[in-house]
């Protein structure tokens, strides 16, 4: 196994070199095609930042939008042609990073190309040349699910809920809120399912088996970690909101809130599982996490009173006008 390690290692190396190689020959994006081969080269390790920061700047706002989509197109060839977990996961991570720190025109175009082409569609990717790549590869499928998530949330808020910049807390307050503690009801009942979706693929991504001790892992997992502060902040405060309006919503508004209400009592409980598996690991020794605060559970029977009780909107047809020709 250990020759055999090694040899696919070796193999690893001289593909690399081979695509630098004709990268400088045969492109007319040569800088781009490099740093991307370098950045999700056959190394076991995260991508360098000298290369990420080639990729960052290729696709900034002062570059032609048609960079930005070549990026975006050799990227989703690096993902579909590869069968190595590192390749993949290291092509995932230069797209996580770009979306968190990139040019908004990268996000947008990378939607369109999704729409397209479902760049993230992984999930018939493995690696089965060995026990641990087998295991790894199971983590790449699940990180592509939720940057794919990611995307399709982005989509319904119109907004990058990372990028969002909490206002200063208010006098009295310890901290800023999401822009979901100002929506109306049918926004909140438009993005707080999108939310709570995001947040479900997030705390699906604990790696499991020999892939939980593996750095580069562990350091995509950091990424993640970090999102999951402002989604659980944006759909704590929607909830607050939530319940503010509870109460002057029709049936069928009211009924939908209801489900959103107890799925975020539900989500509470798997968060603070997957911040007790984060917390042991060595990517979160700096990290500070919030207090994950369940909402009352014995809300529920009021709001289900209520229920019964609200008033249905009723919504009469309207008859299509008949036209008569009078005879005089």
């Amino acid at each position: 196994m250990g020759t055999l390690q090694t040899w696919r290692k070796a193999y690893g190396a001289i593909k690399d070199s081979t695509k630098v190689g004709l990268a400088h020959v045969n492109s007319d994006y040569a800088d781009m095609d490099v740093a991307i081969v370098k950045a999700t080269n056959h190394v076991e390790c995260p991508p360098k930042e000298r290369h990420l920061r080639k990729i960052l700047f290729a696709t900034s706002a002062i570059r032609p939008r048609a960079d930005v989509a070549y990026c975006i197109h050799a990227l989703a060839r690096r993902l579909a042609k590869t069968r190595n977990w590192t390749v993949a996961l290291k092509t995932l991570i230069v797209i996580h990073r770009t979306l968190r720190e990139g040019d908004p025109t990268f996000r947008e175009e990378l939607l369109n190309f999704q729409q397209r082409g479902r760049i993230l569609q992984l999930s018939n990717f493995k690696d089965d040349s060995s026990p641990i790549a087998w295991d790894c590869s199971a983590w790449v499928r699940t990180y592509a699910l939720f940057l794919e998530e990611r995307l399709e949330c982005f989509r319904v808020l119109k907004y990058d809920i990372e990028a969002e910049r909490l206002p200063k807390p208010a006098q009295g307050e310890d901290k800023g809120y999401s822009r979901t503690r100002d929506l109306d009801s049918e926004e909140l009942l438009e993005q707080l399912p999108a939310l709570q979706q995001l947040l479900h693929r997030l705390v699906g991504c604990l790696p499991e088996g020999a892939a939980l001790h593996n750095y580069v892992i562990q350091y995509a997992l950091a990424l993640v970690l970090k999102e999951s502060f402002k989604i659980y902040c944006a759909i704590n405060d929607g909830i607050i909101n939530l319940v503010d309006k509870f109460f002057e919503m029709p049936r069928h508004e009211a009924i939908k809130a209801l489900e959103i209400y107890k799925r975020a009592g539900q989500q509470a409980g798997s968060l603070s599982s997957f911040y007790e598996v984060c917390k042991g690991l060595e990517l979160a020794r700096n990290f500070q996490f919030p207090i994950l605060r369940e909402p009352p559970q014995s809300f529920l029977t009021t709001m289900e009173e209520y229920i019964r009780e609200a008033p249905r909107v009723v919504t009469v047809p309207s008859e299509p006008l008949v036209s008569t020709n009078l005879i005089m």
